[in-house]
C-alpha cells in the first residue's frame, strides 16, 4: 500500500467531514444488501477517520429497492449498496440514484467497473468461473469456454443455480453482448439440456454437489470457493481438496466479471458524506480489507489480491462495460424463460 497516498486520502476525508456542517450533520445513512462483518468494520473505520457516523439498514436488494421507491423524497437513505451490475442498473432505471462527480472515485474505480453516468461505482469484483472435480474432469483438455459447456459431451454433468439468480442473468447478458441473442439462446438451451439436476441452492451448494458426485462442473462466483478454502470446517476442507478452479474464455474475451457496488441515492440529504464514504470504500485501505476478509477481487488496480485468489493465478477478465449487463437484463430473462431454465 502507498503510505503517502493513504495519508492524503485520509486528509481528504477529514476535509469532507469538516465541510459537512455541524455535528448533527455528521452522518451518512446506508441501505446495504451486503451483510459481512468486514463491511461494518470499514464503516467503523470511516467514522474513526472522519467523525461521520454510518447508520446501516440491511435487507435484500429487491427489498431495499422497493423501500426506496415507496419512501420517495422522504427516504432517509444516502447510499445504496448492492451486488451485481444488473441490480445497480435496475436502481438507476427506477431513478433511485443520482449522478456524482469525484476525481477520487474516477481514479479508484476503472471505467468499465462504474456507471457511465456516475450513478454507481464498483466496490469489489468477483469472477464467474468453472469449478470442476479434479478426478472426473481433465481441465487441460476438456475445459475452455462458457459456450463449450453447452456441447453434448457435457450432458448430465453441469450444475448451476436458478435463472432467477442475477449472477446468471448477468452472465447471459454478457453472452448476448458478445454473440447476439440467437447464440445466447442456443447456449441457454444447451445448458438446460446438460444440467445434471434441476437448479437448486446457491453457488456454495453447487460446489458441494460437484464434490458429492451430483455433477462434474459448476458455474460459480470465485469468492464462494475462496471462502471454502479459508474455512476451518473439516467437511468443507474435504470438499475443496476435490475442486479445481478454471477461468473460462482465456483465448477470447476473458472470464466474466461482475461487481458489488454503491451509489448515492436520489434524495440523499448528506451527499458530501455519501461521496466521502464511497471514496473511502474504493480507497486502498478499504479495498485491502475487502480482498483479505471477503476474498473478493479489489476494484482498485493498485491493491493486491488475497493469497487464496493469487494461488489460482492471473487471468484475463472480460472488460465489457458493466452498464451493458443491466441494459440487457430483460433480454436475458426472456431467453431463460424460453429455454425452460427454471
Amino acid at each position: 500500500m502507498n503510505t503517502a497516498r493513504t495519508i492524503l486520502a485520509i486528509a481528504g476525508l477529514a476535509v469532507l467531514a469538516a465541510c459537512a456542517g455541524s455535528d448533527d450533520d455528521a452522518v451518512v445513512n446506508v441501505y446495504s444488501h451486503r451483510h459481512y462483518e468486514a463491511d461494518q468494520q470499514l464503516f467503523d473505520r470511516f467514522t474513526e477517520l472522519t467523525g461521520i457516523d454510518v447508520n446501516v439498514v440491511t435487507a435484500s436488494a429487491d427489498e431495499l429497492i422497493t423501500r426506496l421507491e415507496n419512501e420517495g423524497e422522504a427516504s432517509p437513505a444516502d447510499v445504496l449498496i448492492t451486488v451485481d451490475a444488473g441490480r445497480l442498473h435496475r436502481a438507476k432505471e427506477r431513478e433511485l440514484l443520482q449522478s456524482v462527480t469525484s476525481e477520487t472515485l474516477e481514479s479508484n474505480v476503472p471505467e468499465h467497473l462504474r456507471d457511465r453516468d456516475g450513478q454507481w461505482w464498483g466496490l469489489t469484483q468477483r469472477a464467474r468461473v468453472i469449478a470442476y472435480h479434479r478426478e472426473r474432469v481433465d481441465s487441460a483438455n476438456e475445459l475452455s469456454t462458457y459456450e463449450a459447456l453447452a456441447e453434448p459431451e457435457w450432458d448430465d454433468r453441469v450444475l448451476i443455480r436458478s435463472s432467477a439468480n442475477v449472477y446468471n442473468q448477468s452472465l447471459l447478458a454478457s453472452i448476448i453482448a458478445n454473440h447476439g441473442e440467437d447464440e445466447a439462446a442456443a447456449w441457454a438451451e444447451g445448458i438446460v439440456e446438460n444440467m445434471a439436476r434441476t437448479p437448486s441452492g446457491g453457488d456454495t451448494d453447487q460446489v458441494m454437489a460437484v464434490a458429492a458426485g451430483a455433477g462434474d462442473v459448476a458455474i460459480v462466483n470465485t469468492y464462494y470457493i475462496a471462502r471454502l478454502v479459508e474455512s476451518s470446517n473439516e467437511e468443507e476442507q474435504r470438499v475443496v481438496e476435490q475442486i479445481g478452479v478454471f477461468f473460462p474464455n482465456q483465448g477470447d474475451r476473458g472470464t466474466h466479471v461482475n461487481v458489488s457496488g454503491a451509489g448515492v441515492t436520489r434524495y440523499a440529504d448528506n451527499v458530501e458524506n455519501a461521496v466521502a464514504l464511497l471514496e473511502f470504500l474504493t480507497g486502498e485501505e478499504a479495498q485491502g480489507v475487502f480482498a483479505e476478509a471477503n476474498q473478493e477481487y479489489p476494484v482498485h488496480p493498485d491493491v493486491p489480491w488475497s493469497e487464496t485468489l493469487q494461488s489460482w493465478g492471473e487471468f484475463q477478465a472480460d472488460t465489457l462495460d458493466l452498464t451493458v449487463l443491466g441494459e440487457l437484463n430483460d433480454s436475458a430473462v426472456r431467453i431463460f424463460d424460453r429455454a425452460g431454465w427454471r
